[in-house]
């Protein structure tokens, strides 16, 4: 729960309104994002203490912009991306004591002294295998016709199966695909309204395959549906079907669809290829067909809603592979 700040705000530590500081990021933002702020405030803490700022024990009205500086400079020694992942967990920490009206901040002063300070991350190519994922999806595809003990057996495997078409053939990241209701698909459209990265309202479009997967799994779950006592559309696109959910319609976490990738990386490609391939490689094989198949940096860009075109540049490296193939057809 968010602090209760007393009436006269300067009474406040600066570890206390980094407590609220990140109370706020965990109602609003993801885990991951939520620990890896934590981490960098944490690091921004044991900064000052080193400026003799103790942070359980100053007052708020001690810290200065030039603090964000200090952050800089002991994070020479981290990678370029964590240093901004923490610089910019920072910066939102002093737009947080501006927004609050806690201190009077010169927030354009806070971002040119990182801007000066700061490396820019270098650009990281993705890498995954393409090609076992081709062989993953061939597998998936498969499972509605493997023979099974009981009926939950069968409902996990076209559950499996619609979740790994899904993740290729939309770009869906893993926590978006797991919170996904039945109510947020548009059934006649092949489409969905979600809310992404960045608490971002986004449309994301369904291949025929993974519609009909989708489609699948759910009327073979339609009993359990039913009996549920909840309306059809609050109930999950992808629903647990273990022993402690029992007949309740729960959604999977995403710690099960990354359980989901790996058990079935393991029975189609052994045991050596898990942690090769993870939710995310779906993403960067949705990413990379979309640019593959029509050569449209913007068009990849949209539908795998990055907000920065920059980020889908990184993938166009991939299709190399395919200028090799044509260079040889043309030139022997």
């Amino acid at each position: 729960m968010a602090m209760t700040y007393p009436p006269d705000k300067a009474t406040l530590t600066i570890s206390q309104t980094v407590a609220s500081y990140l109370d706020s990021v965990n109602l609003s933002r993801s885990q991951n994002t939520y620990r890896t702020y934590r981490n960098g405030m944490a690091l921004f803490g044991s900064v000052l203490a080193d400026h003799d700022l103790k942070p359980a024990e100053t007052l708020i009205t001690a810290l200065k912009e030039d603090a964000i500086s200090w952050l800089a400079t002991a994070l020479k020694d981290y990678a370029p991306a964590s240093e901004q992942c923490y610089l910019t967990a920072a910066i939102g920490y002093y737009e947080y004591l501006a927004g609050e009206n806690i201190i009077n901040i010169n927030l354009p002063r806070v971002r040119l002294l990182v801007k000066q300070r700061s490396r820019r991350p270098g650009i990281r190519l993705p890498q995954f295998p393409r090609e076992e994922i081709d062989k993953i999806l061939a597998y998936a595809l498969s499972l509605s016709a493997k023979a099974v003990e009981n009926h939950i057996n069968h409902l996990i495997n076209l559950r499996d199966r619609a979740f790994l078409l899904t993740l290729a053939d939309t770009g869906l990241r893993v926590h978006e695909a797991c919170q996904m209701r039945r109510g947020d698909i548009d059934w006649n459209e092949g489409r969905a309204a979600i809310i992404g990265k960045g608490n971002r309202q986004a449309i994301v479009r369904f291949s025929s395959r993974s519609m009909r997967s989708i489609k699948d799994y759910l009327s073979l779950r339609s009993e359990l549906d039913g009996a549920s006592g909840k309306s059809l559309q609050s109930l999950p696109i992808f629903a647990r079907h273990d022993r402690a959910a029992g007949k309740a319609v729960k959604p999977i976490s995403t710690t099960t669809g990354r359980k989901i990738v790996s058990e079935r990386v393991r029975q189609c490609l052994g045991e050596e290829a898990v942690g090769t391939i993870t939710p995310h490689s779906f993403r960067h094989y949705f990413v990379t067909t979309v640019l593959i198949a029509s050569g449209n940096l913007k068009l990849a860009q949209e539908l795998a809603r990055h907000k920065n075109i920059a980020v889908t540049q990184r993938y166009s490296h991939l299709a190399d592979d395919e200028l090799d193939r044509e260079y040889l057809d043309i030139f022997g």
